[in-house]
Order: C-alpha cells, then structure tokens, then sequence
C-alpha cells in the first residue's frame, strides 16, 4: 500500500543501513500493529531490529525499542513468556544505553507489568508497576498525566490481587493529579 511505497522511497534515498531508514521500519510496524496486522508488523520490527544490530553492533536504544515492540506484537498474540524475555531485553538494553531512571525503562516496565498482570503474577506485576511509578515521579514529578496513568494500571492489578484499599488510595491520587 502506500505505506510501503514510501518506505521504499525512504530505503532508495537513505539506503537500507541508515538509522533513519529503521526509524521509517518501525515506526511502520508499530502502526501494523496498532491495525492487527501481527505478521507484517513483525517483518518490518524484525527487519529494522536487524538493521540495527548491524550498523550498532555495541547495543542502543533504538535496538530496545525494536525488542519492546516486537515484544508488543507478542503480547497481543497471546505470547506471553515470549513477549516477556523481549520487554526484559529491551530492559537490560535501556538500562545500559539511557540509565537505570530513564523514562524508556520506566515504560519498558509498564510493559512487564501488563504481561505478568495478563500471567496472573499479580505480586510480581505491583512490583514492577511501582518500580515504573518511582521513575516516573523522579523525572516528571508527582502531578504529571503519566504518573496518574501507571497509579491507574497498578490499582487495577492490585485489585486483582485482592488489595482493594490500595488499589482505592491508588485510584484518589491519580483523581487528584487529573483534576
């Protein structure tokens, strides 16, 4: 379609080893997957994800982001041990590359949580969402829309987990930051 003709402009101007051009592949398959369409989303993220190790053979970002998303197509297939050994990569990656209180490791364990949640380790999740929560506040501070979100998240999985007075105190203080 017309998103894969100009991707084929991009790779004929920039040339398939540039940073930009995996840029152009992912963003492509993130938008496949936010469609459903697992199977082209994968060869686009796989393809950019090789891309990327060929031309950073030293680890980046860029290769967390490919891995997180991969990991995403996974998830939304039901893939869940799968998806999750990806987001942990894509983890280990960020942690190197951008540091330990990044705003990409704080989503990458958003991402962990949701599929641990979705694995029914509803501990290990709150664990994880409250680890995402603390760098959220250190870098945006405590009124800021993603901190209320990630309190949101974590109330539903404590919930889950049968906490329903911590999950309570979670949903007034995000209430209190959307207000």
């Amino acid at each position: 379609a017309m998103e894969e003709k100009a991707l084929e402009i991009r790779r004929r101007a920039l040339g398939s080893d540039h940073e930009q051009f995996t840029i152009c592949l992912r963003n492509l398959g993130v938008a496949y997957l936010q469609q459903g369409m697992h199977a082209k989303a994968l060869a686009r993220l796989e393809e950019g994800l090789g891309i990327t190790r060929r031309i950073h053979p030293e680890r980046h970002s860029i290769e967390g982001r490919f891995l997180a998303s991969i990991g995403s197509v996974y998830r939304e297939q039901g893939e869940l041990d799968e998806a999750l050994g990806l987001q942990k990569k894509a983890l280990r990656i960020y942690r190197k590359t951008v540091g330990p209180e990044s705003l990409e490791v704080a989503g990458v364990l958003c991402q962990i949580s949701g599929i641990l949640e979705k694995q029914g380790k509803y501990e290990k999740a709150i664990e994880k969402y409250e680890e995402s929560l603390a760098i959220y506040r250190g870098v945006h501070g405590n009124e800021h829309d993603q901190v209320a979100a990630t309190l949101y998240a974590l109330a539903l999985c404590k919930e889950k987990a049968g906490d329903g007075g911590e999950a309570s105190e979670c949903v007034r203080e995000a209430h209190r930051i959307y207000a």
